[in-house]
Formats: C-alpha cells, sequence, structure tokens
C-alpha cells in the first residue's frame, strides 16, 4: 500500500490512518440501505453530491417543526430563535473554516453563486479593459463562465494554467502569466474529475506578491480534508452544503473582511439595506450586505449539522481512510483491459475518470445503474479539460468515507458486465 503523506500545512495524513468504524458510519445514512432495481445501492456519485446522515434531516425537519420563522427582523419568539439557529450556523463555519470573524461569511446558494457574487460585485467594480483574469485548465463551468461573463463585459482577458498529462498544474507557466494587469486567480482546490489537490497556499503567495487576490473554488475539498483559510491565506473560498453531507440550496462564502467591505451589492432587496428612501439607499455591512431576501435558513441549520457531524469523525482521519480506499479502487480498476485513467496526480483526492476503449461513459454508466451501481458520466462541467486529455467525456468515481472495500468490488463486477457487453 502506498505510505505518500499529503501535507496541508498544520496537518501531515498518511494512508493508513483512519481508527473510525464505516459500517456504524453508514448507519448514520438511511439513503445507503436502499436497493436500485432490486439490489443494494452502490453510491460513487459523492463530486456531485453526497449523501445525509440523520443528523441532518432531523436538524432540518426540527427547524420546521418547531423554530419556522422569518429571522432577523421580527420581535417575537420563533423569530428570535430562528435568528440565533440561523447566525449559530454562521459561527459553526466560522470555527469550521478557521475564519477571522463571522462577518467574513456569506451564506449563498452553493459555489455558483458565490463565484457569481465575486465576480460581478469585486470584479465590475475591479477589472477594467485590457486586465486579466486567471484561471486553471481543469476549473469546473461554475468557475469560468462567470470570468468569461466579466471578460466579455470589461474587454478583459481570461487567461488559463495549463495542465500536465498527470493532472498537475503548470506552476512554471503560472508564474508567467502573473503580471501588473492580472486582477483576480479564480483557483480549484480539488479537481472534480482528476481529484487533483492543488497547492493553493504556493498560488497565493505567488499572487500575493503581486498585490493579486485569489478566490479557491472548494466545492471539492471540504468534504475530503481540513481547510485553514487564513493557513491558505486565500481571499476568497466558496463551497456547496451538498457537497458536505449537508442540505441542497446552501453555501458559504467566506471573503477578508477588508474585501468584503468595499464591494457593492449583488443584489437588492430586504435585510441588505441600513435604510431606504427615494433619494437614495444606504446599505448593511457585510455579510448582511450579500444576503437580500428571506435565506434558507433551514439549510444554514442543516449545514451547520452537517459540520458538526464531519468534525466529529474528524477530516485528517476521513481523507486517511479515503486514501486507502482510493489506492485500492484503483488498482481494482487498473487491472481491467482496455480501461484507461484519466490524470495520475500524486496528491488528490478520492476520484477516479477513465475511459475505455470499447465502451462510452455514458453506457459505462447505464449499465453499472442496472447492476445498482450510482457513477457519473459525461463530462462533468468541465469541457476544457475533455478537450485537454483528448477525450469527450468520462465515467467517473467519487469516494466519500460512508463507501467501503466490498463496494468497490460491486464495482469492479459490474465492470465485468460492461466488458460482456462491449468486449475488453
Amino acid at each position: 500500500m502506498s505510505q505518500t503523506a499529503i501535507d496541508f500545512g498544520a496537518v501531515s495524513v498518511e494512508r493508513g490512518e483512519h481508527p473510525f468504524d464505516v459500517e456504524l458510519i453508514r448507519r448514520d445514512f438511511p439513503i445507503l440501505r436502499e436497493r436500485i432495481r432490486g439490489k443494494p445501492l452502490v453510491y460513487f456519485d459523492n463530486a456531485a453530491t453526497t449523501h445525509k446522515p440523520r443528523s441532518v434531516l432531523a436538524a432540518v425537519s426540527d427547524f420546521y417543526s418547531t423554530e419556522n420563522s422569518n429571522i432577523h427582523r421580527g420581535v417575537h419568539y420563533l423569530s428570535q430563535l430562528a435568528t440565533f439557529s440561523y447566525e449559530r450556523a454562521r459561527g459553526r463555519i466560522r470555527i469550521f473554516l478557521n475564519a477571522a470573524d463571522t462577518s467574513e461569511l456569506v451564506f449563498v446558494r452553493g459555489t455558483t453563486e458565490a463565484i457569481n457574487l465575486v465576480a460581478q460585485s469585486y470584479g465590475r467594480a475591479n477589472v477594467d479593459a485590457g486586465d486579466e483574469i486567471i484561471v486553471s485548465q481543469m476549473e469546473h463551468h461554475s468557475n469560468i463562465v462567470p470570468w468569461q461573463i466579466l471578460c466579455e463585459e470589461k474587454n478583459a482577458r481570461l487567461r488559463v494554467i495549463p495542465v500536465n498529462d498527470a493532472g498537475e498544474l503548470d506552476m512554471d507557466a503560472y508564474e508567467a502569466l502573473l503580471n501588473d494587469k492580472t486582477r483576480m486567480v479564480a483557483i480549484a482546490h480539488a479537481s472534480n474529475v482528476l481529484g487533483t489537490i492543488n497547492p493553493i497556499a504556493e498560488i497565493v503567495e505567488s499572487a500575493h506578491a503581486r498585490d493579486i487576490p485569489v478566490l479557491v473554488d472548494g466545492a471539492q475539498a471540504v468534504s475530503h480534508m481540513p481547510v485553514d483559510v487564513q493557513e491558505l491565506d486565500c481571499d476568497f473560498y466558496a463551497f456547496s452544503a451538498h457537497k458536505l453531507f449537508g442540505p441542497t440550496g446552501i453555501g458559504v462564502l467566506y471573503g477578508k473582511k477588508d474585501f468584503l467591505e468595499t464591494m457593492p451589492p449583488y443584489e437588492g432587496g430586504g435585510s441588505m439595506i441600513q435604510s431606504v428612501s427615494f433619494d437614495g439607499t444606504s446599505y448593511a455591512p457585510p455579510p448582511t450586505r450579500f444576503e437580500a431576501g428571506t435565506p434558507t435558513i433551514a439549510g444554514a441549520i442543516g449545514l451547520e449539522a452537517a459540520i458538526e457531524y464531519f468534525a466529529s469523525i474528524g477530516a485528517n482521519r476521513v481523507h486517511s481512510y479515503e486514501l486507502e480506499l482510493l489506492d485500492y479502487a484503483m488498482e481494482r480498476l487498473s487491472a481491467i483491459d482496455g480501461l484507461r485513467m484519466i490524470g495520475n496526480p500524486p496528491h488528490r483526492v478520492g476520484v477516479i475518470s477513465f475511459v475505455m476503449e470499447t465502451a462510452h461513459p455514458h453506457d459505462i454508466g447505464t449499465i453499472l445503474d442496472t447492476e445498482g451501481v450510482a457513477i457519473r458520466t459525461g463530462h462533468h462541467c468541465t469541457q476544457p479539460l475533455m478537450k485537454r486529455f483528448g477525450v469527450a467525456a468520462t465515467a467517473r468515481v467519487s469516494l466519500a468515507f460512508y463507501n467501503t472495500r466490498d463496494e468497490v468490488d460491486e464495482l469492479i463486477s459490474a465492470m465485468g458486465k460492461v466488458t460482456e457487453v462491449f468486449g475488453k
């Protein structure tokens, strides 16, 4: 078994360190007992969305059953109680990310909205004609399209960090792209296709040497490893609850206080104001300035419960277990004739993308589904990355801490059905 250490700064995680009982954990997730087409569910689509433990389901249900009310402006008991729960969730997220202050945490619908918020608020105010924004070749469309829209509006230029054959960023090329015209670096913490963990601290340090802010798309990182925004020193960090065992429709944008305080509102409406008249409006300070209208209150409370659950297991132990499971899955998959994995980064989360010579990814996914095995097939909202590797789509297996070796064996058995149909 590989014993590669993954360095997160203050934390070092080794493959093989996972003192927790995965079967006990699985009991907390009711959906894992479901049967698909008469067969036990084997769920390897965690990069798209994760399942929810009972504590999250209970937290959302309890809110609607016992606390349901709108927040911040009501003087009655339920409104006060709901407000307390909502802001308590923000405080728990501050600890989770090690943000300096709760005012640096904005509730949004998810990673996509968080990136759009920064592009449309900070970007519109700070990007002019001829300026440049840097992204990478491995970015999700959510971290490409918002910047393209901004560049088109401002007549700015999008610059792209290339990816090598192993699925790693070309860091020399990145350094060469940085210049006096660069106004933002927007980069994934971990790739949703390759699993690559990018060297965020190094990327940030190089950008900050030129006073360039950095936004990190953390959607694929927060459920797999420790994240400390102060240690990374990034200026913005975005993630979605539903990829962290929480509800859909809620996410978080972390932004350094100095940035958020100077940014104009992203949307207008109730709550985000100090005063309104027909002569003009003054805006509330962050984070309220960026939370117009009634938020997803139950979602925030569900996210708090998800973070509590994840923390009870431990990010280090999660990552260690997943690395061991990843090694096993890669070993089993690599033994299949005609199967080719896309990328092989040394530092990665539990994501494996592959193609086969004889079967289209959609056919692979369809046959696996008949065996109760759920994977993702397609371009994974990363069409530029697909083009880089010369494929239109891949089959993707993505792991979570509730997956097991036995499930990997079920995957391999189901892949046998693929080779029976399409040949080797």
